[in-house]
C-alpha cells in the first residue's frame, strides 16, 4: 500500500480526530502507513482493535502500523507487546505531525515504541482544522476533551485527562471552513460535551456555544450535540431547543441506569427522577424531541428490583434509540473491585434491556408513519430525519435534503415518499 490509511474506533470525537491524524501524519511525510485509532470504553473495545492489528498485518505485511486512541493511552504496553505493532502514540502525540516524524525506525525494542506521555499533564486542547470528515456527510467538530468525574466505572479520564474546551472562536473558525467544503450539518462532539467552557474566560456554555455558532456561520443548516449529561444543561441550550429550527430535534443522553442507588455507585450526578424530569421538561419544549441514551445493564450489586428500575426508565422516557452495554470491568477502576455479578447474568440482562430497547423503537418507527420529514441523504443508502431517525434513500443523491412523507417502515429503517428536493 502507499499513503496513510486510518482505521478507527469507538466515538464520534475519535472520528474527527481521525482525520486530524491522517492530515499530520501526511504532512509529516509517512507513507505505507495504517494508523488504528482505539477505543477503551469497554474490554470488547480493546479486544476488537488487537484482533483488527492482527488482521491488518496479515493484509498488509509490510506497512507500518501504529496504534493509537484511548486504549492505547490506558494500555500501552499492551500494544506495545504485540509483534504486529511498530510503534505506539497517546492521545496526545497522535494529534501532532512532530509525533510521525519522530518515530524510530521499526523492529526496535518495546521501549522505543513507545510515545506516551502523561494524559492528566495536559492543560489545553488545541484547535484541530480539518476540511473534510472522510466517509461522513455530517461534518465533526471537537469542542472539548477530557473529564474531571470520575464515574466509578469509567477508564476514559485515565485516556483522554482532564477536561479542556476549545476556544469559541477556533470553533466557530472550523464550522465556516467546513461549511465552506460542502457541509451542511454540524455535529459537536466531545468526552463530556456539557462541561463545555469551565476553563475559559468569561465560563461560556455549550449552549452558549451552539447559539454563536448558528448566529455566526448562518449556512449551517442543522446543528446536532454529541452525547450530553442532562445535569449539566444549560438554560441557552434549552433557549434553542424551544426557539431554533436549525438545532436538531435528537439528545442522545448519557443516563447509564435508572435505579438510585446503582446511579450513587456509579458516582453519577443525577437521580432517575432527575432524568425524567429533563426528558418531560425538553419535550414540552420540542414535541417532536426523541432521545437515545446509553446504559448499562449488570453493574456490580445489581440486583433484579435494581435492574427493572432501569427498564421502567427507559420506557417512562421513552428512549427511541437505546445503547445497551454489558458492564465491562475496567482495570483500576473502582468499580472492577467491587462484588461482580456473573457473566452469564450480566450477558442475560442486557439481552433483556435491548428487546426493551427494540421495542421502543418500534414504537418510534411507528409513531413516525404519516409524518412528512426533510432528509438529509448519506453516503449508503439511507437518509437520517430530523429527529436521527433511518430511512430508505437508495439512488438519491449523498448530501442532498430532500423532503419525504413517511410511508412504512421494515423495523429499522423507515421508508418514504419523496414531495420535494433541495440540493443546497
Amino acid at each position: 500500500m502507499s499513503g496513510v490509511e486510518v482505521i478507527t474506533f469507538g466515538c464520534r470525537l475519535n472520528t474527527y480526530e481521525s482525520e486530524v491524524m491522517r492530515a499530520e501524519a501526511e504532512k509529516a511525510g509517512l507513507n505505507n502507513a495504517i494508523l488504528v485509532n482505539t477505543c477503551a470504553v469497554t474490554g470488547e473495545a480493546v479486544r476488537q482493535a488487537r484482533q483488527a492489528i492482527r488482521r491488518v498485518r496479515r493484509d498488509n505485511p509490510h506497512a507500518r502500523i501504529i496504534v493509537t486512541g484511548c486504549a492505547a493511552q490506558t494500555e500501552k504496553e499492551t500494544f506495545a507487546d504485540m509483534a504486529e505493532v511498530d510503534a505506539v502514540l497517546g492521545n496526545e502525540e497522535k494529534l501532532k505531525s512532530a509525533s510521525y516524524r519522530a518515530l524510530p525506525d521499526f523492529g526496535v525494542s518495546a521501549e522505543e515504541k513507545l510515545r506516551v506521555n502523561d494524559i492528566m499533564s495536559v492543560r489545553q486542547t488545541a484547535p484541530q482544522m480539518v476540511k473534510h470528515i472522510d466517509g461522513h456527510v455530517r461534518a465533526f467538530i471537537q469542542v472539548q476533551n477530557g473529564c474531571d468525574h470520575r464515574c466509578t466505572f469509567c477508564i476514559i479520564p485515565y485516556g483522554r485527562g482532564n477536561s479542556r474546551s476549545v476556544p469559541m472562536g477556533a470553533v466557530v473558525d472550523q464550522a465556516r471552513k467546513l461549511v465552506e467544503s460542502g457541509y451542511r450539518e454540524i455535529v459537536l462532539t466531545g468526552v463530556d460535551a456539557t462541561s463545555y467552557g469551565a476553563d475559559l474566560p468569561g465560563e461560556p456554555t455549550l449552549g452558549l456555544l451552539a447559539k454563536t455558532l448558528l448566529k455566526q456561520v448562518p449556512d449551517i443548516r442543522r446543528l446536532r450535540l454529541s452525547s450530553i449529561d442532562s445535569i449539566e444543561a444549560d438554560m441557552h441550550l434549552l433557549d434553542l431547543i424551544a426557539d431554533e429550527a436549525r438545532f436538531m430535534p435528537h439528545l442522545h443522553l448519557s443516563l447509564q441506569h435508572g435505579d438510585d442507588m446503582i446511579l450513587k455507585r456509579m458516582k453519577r450526578r443525577h437521580s432517575s427522577a432527575d432524568a425524567l424530569a429533563f426528558v418531560n421538561d425538553v419535550r414540552r419544549l420540542r414535541p417532536d424531541m426523541s432521545f437515545g441514551a446509553d446504559m448499562i445493564a449488570g453493574f456490580p450489586t445489581e440486583s433484579e428490583e435494581m435492574f427493572a428500575n432501569a427498564m421502567r426508565l427507559a420506557e417512562e422516557a421513552n428512549i427511541a434509540h437505546l445503547h445497551v452495554f454489558p458492564y465491562s470491568p475496567r482495570p483500576g477502576t473502582p468499580a472492577a473491585r467491587m462484588p461482580q455479578l456473573d457473566r452469564a447474568l450480566v450477558k442475560e440482562r442486557a439481552a433483556r434491556l435491548r428487546a426493551t430497547g427494540h421495542q421502543l423503537h418500534q414504537s418510534h418507527l411507528d409513531g413516525m408513519v404519516g409524518t412528512q420529514q426533510w432528509l438529509l441523504v448519506e453516503n449508503n443508502g439511507l437518509a437520517h430525519t430530523e429527529n436521527f431517525t433511518l430511512v430508505a434513500a437508495v439512488g438519491l443523491a449523498p448530501r442532498s435534503f430532500v423532503q419525504a412523507v413517511i410511508t412504512g417502515h421494515n423495523g429499522k429503517h423507515l421508508d418514504m415518499q419523496l414531495t420535494a428536493a433541495d440540493a443546497a
